[in-house]
């Protein structure tokens, strides 16, 4: 039986999160409960994996690093300490630059470039929850991988803090990383086999 079997007006911490059962997969947002099983299908993967190879060879010997899921990322609504957090995500993908974010748990902190592959189960949350919870937070770079249109859609953050008008790129495009301006990252490598 979840943790959630009744009725789930509550709101959970990350010090909950860590009671839960290994074999599930979670994420908190708000204080609300997703659950992120089951396992993310072969093209998800594939394309998960091909843009994890791109910016993990591009990285390499680099101050920033990158990592895949599962990957927590603790986004902290203030100096609260990590039991207090009610925000605990697993992208797909994220490059983080500040060493100083990193520690045995995962990540504490805005990642520097969040990346998300789109499902049937997680588009709608990826697009609200996730979108504003990451533009709070001031996650500079924010990808929406849509594997069935086959395209990526990037959101900078501004200036004024917020996400402008997002740059969207076709399988047969490179998607220039603006974190990291001299990689870009070839879409038709990403997307190659899928059908």
């Amino acid at each position: 039986m979840t943790p959630f079997a009744s009725k789930n007006t509550e709101q959970y911490t990350y010090a909950d999160y860590l009671t839960w059962d290994d074999s599930e997969r979670w994420e908190l947002i708000n204080g609300v409960p997703y659950n992120m099983t089951p396992a993310p299908s072969l093209f998800h993967q594939k394309i998960s994996g091909e843009i994890f190879r791109q910016l993990a060879n591009y990285l390499l010997d680099k101050p920033c690093q990158v990592f895949d899921a599962p990957f927590d990322v603790r986004l902290p609504a203030g100096d609260e300490d990590d039991t207090g957090v009610t925000t605990v995500v697993q992208p797909d993908i994220v490059v983080v630059c500040a060493r100083e974010k990193l520690d045995d748990a995962g990540c504490k902190g805005s990642p520097d470039l969040v990346v998300e592959i789109l499902s049937p189960a997680t588009s709608r949350r990826d697009h609200k929850e996730k979108f504003v919870c990451y533009e709070r937070v001031g996650v500079r770079e924010y990808w929406l991988v849509d594997p069935q249109a086959r395209t990526v859609t990037v959101f900078s953050l501004g200036a004024d803090g917020r996400y402008g008008r997002p740059d969207v790129y076709g399988d047969d495009e490179l998607v220039n990383v603006k974190i990291l301006p001299e990689l870009a990252i070839e879409l038709s490598l990403v997307f190659r086999g899928l059908n």
